[in-house]
Order: structure tokens, then sequence, then C-alpha cells
């Protein structure tokens, strides 16, 4: 039996669906990654997915988008101040051709990863999904594929919990999102002349973008089902301003209906009513944690997004193992990060990185690699 066939055996042994009666009214089947939790998800479905997130300890982060084609970081349209119209030229060259959620769902379980988390929808607003809110997205692309609705299929089949990542906040092309006039935290490029595809003065409405990012996350929790959770991103954008104003609260709250098990994170908390924390490299808000804490790292030395120059410099297996035993002193979950190559491709270095860990994990078990 080869290592594919011996992962989908293993892992459909004993998956058949279990419903319960009464969740929200309905009934409710349980997500494949939530099986081993059924008799708390029938009390409680999302205090059953909080227990399982704690116990997860490690899942797998994926940047991939337009940026990619670029290989010069996931910034490079702020960074570099790519006027919207020409940053657009990309989507006639996504091609994806390489990206393949089969190989994505196996290699994660063989490094030992309970989670997937993916960039849907990042700053420059690319969706990767076929969102009916733009025309910006995989699916009006050379690629011509529901790149999400790939990965989550597969996620399903295998009892690999997905996390949706989404751009809330900072969106550098939705000519109402929030301008720099108003908001600090990198909301928009400082281009030298006037970006003509934004609104400007009375013409800008905040609350017209409060609408597009509703509709989509709305959608991405229509379209996937057993979705783990939501990951927002943008923390600084909002939160250099009156936060009140991008009504947090009510997009949780529409989450929570949306699915049961479905968990929120907005960074390290944007309301204090996530259901975790999810800072970048490091925690310091103080001893005491009243949230389940995760923290995300890449395994290039510099960006989350593919970036060319760092080819030949990836961690190493020995550096993850000190990453995740310093997540687990916390405690938390490590949350580690890849950027495919532009093909969709995931970076080989990475792919050897990560199976290195995974034979670890299966050789001297969670407690033998923590403790070594």
């Amino acid at each position: 039996m080869n290592r594919k066939d011996f992962i989908r055996v293993s892992l459909l042994a004993g998956a058949g669906a279990m419903i319960f009666p009464g969740c929200s009214g309905n009934r409710q089947s349980i997500p494949n990654y939530l099986k081993d939790y059924g008799d708390a998800y029938k009390i409680n479905p999302r205090e059953a997915a909080l227990q399982w997130f704690k116990e997860a300890k490690y899942g797998m982060f994926i940047h991939y988008g337009l940026y990619s084609l670029l290989g010069r970081h996931e910034w490079v349209m702020y960074n570099e101040k790519i006027h919207v119209a020409e940053y657009a030229q990309l989507k006639e060259r996504f091609t994806a051709d390489k990206f393949d959620a089969d190989f994505i769902t196996d290699l994660a379980l063989e490094a030992g990863m309970k989670y997937i988390n993916i960039t849907t929808r990042h700053h420059d607003s690319f969706c990767l999904w076929d969102t009916k809110y733009t025309d910006f997205k995989s699916t009006n692309s050379p690629a011509g594929r529901d790149l999400i609705a790939e990965l989550s299929d597969q996620c399903n089949k295998k009892g690999i919990a997905l996390f949706l990542y989404y751009s809330h906040g900072r969106d550098w092309r939705h000519p109402d999102a929030p301008n720099n006039d108003q908001w600090g935290g990198a909301a928009r490029p400082n281009y030298e002349t006037q970006e003509p595809f934004y609104n400007y003065g009375d013409d800008h409405d905040l609350n017209r973008y409060l609408g597009f990012m509703t509709n989509q996350v709305d959608e991405l929790l229509t379209n996937f089902k057993d979705v783990a959770g939501i990951w927002l991103d943008g923390f600084s954008t909002p939160a250099s301003g009156n936060r009140s104003l991008f009504k947090c609260q009510e997009l949780y709250d529409l989450i929570h209906s949306k699915q049961p098990q479905v968990l929120v994170s907005y960074k390290q908390g944007m309301l204090g009513t996530e259901d975790f924390l999810a800072p970048e490299r490091k925690y310091e808000k103080g001893e005491v944690m009243e949230k389940p804490l995760e923290i995300c790292d890449h395994l290039q030395r510099k960006g989350w997004g593919y970036t060319k120059t760092q080819d030949g410099k990836h961690k190493t297996k020995d550096e993850v193992i000190k990453m995740l035993k310093k997540a687990n002193d916390y405690p938390a979950n490590l949350l580690l990060n890849t950027g495919p190559l532009p093909s969709g491709e995931m970076h080989p270095e990475d792919v050897k990185v990560l199976r290195e860990v995974g034979q670890e994990i299966r050789t001297k078990g969670w407690e033998g690699v923590l403790n070594s």
C-alpha cells in the first residue's frame, strides 16, 4: 500500500457521519475533524470545537494569491505603490496550474498537522473562490477554478479542519475601503498620484465596504460546509481609529449563526469577544490567557507570500521543532506558513522540512518531540 492509500484508509476507517438532533433547531452532522468530540458536539458544537482547537497543536498556513506571481512579498502592491489597474493585470497570468488540494492535504497529514488556514482574500482583494460579489477572483482568471472549494472538499474527506483567512478592514482595491485620510494601519498604498479607482470625500462610504465584506463572509459560510473558523486579518487599520464603526460583533454573530462549530479570531483580539487569539510570532499580553492561543509564523525567513529572494534560506526541521516547543510553552498552537510558488506548487524546501518534522512526530510522539 502506498503512502496516499495508507493515509486515506486510516482516515476513512470509522469516519462515517454521525447525526444528532436539536443543534440550533436543526439536525447537524458532526464535521469529520470533530468526529472524536461527538458527545461534546451534541451538547455545544462551538465548545466542542474549542476543546478540539486547544488540543490541535499544529496547523498549516497558506498565503497564495496574485502577489505570488511576482515573488516579492504579499505586500508588494503596497510596498511598491502599484496602482489598482496595473496590479489587476496579474489576474490574466494567474493559472494555479500546480495547485493540488489533494497533495496539500496529504502533506499536512504527513507533517502531523490537524488543520489548514488559507488566504481566501488578502489585502489586494483578489478572491480564491467563486464569489458573486466581485469579478476579481480565481474563477475569472486563466485558472478558472475555485481553489477554496477544492481544498474544502479534500479537508472534509480527510478529517482536516479548514480555517478561512479573510482580510477585514484593509483592502487596497475596493473603492470604499478605509482610506488614508481617516485611517492609518497601511489602509492604502501611498500613491504619488491619486488612484482613480477609489472614492473620495462625500463619495466615499465605508458602509458599502462593510456590506461587501459581510456578504463575502456570509457567502464563504454558505458555499463551504464544516468550516472550522474565520480568521480575520488587517487589525491595525480599524484599530487605528474608531473600531466600533466596523461592526465586528455583528459580523461575529453572523458567523456563529451560520455554522454552529465555527470559531472566530481577529489577531490579538479586536473586541475581546473572539473565540481565540492569533498573534504573529509571539504573545505579549500578560501571563494569564483568557482565550485559547495560536502563534503564527513562517517557513521563509521573511514574508508570508512567496518571496523569491528567500529561496535556499527557508527554516530547517530543527527550527520548526523549536517553534513548536515555544508555542507549547505558552501553551499555544503553532500555525506554520508556507507560500506556494507562482504556479500554486508547494515550495520544495517547505515540503521537505514538513515531512521531516512529521517523521519526527511519528517516531518520538508529541511528548518526545516537545521534551527533546
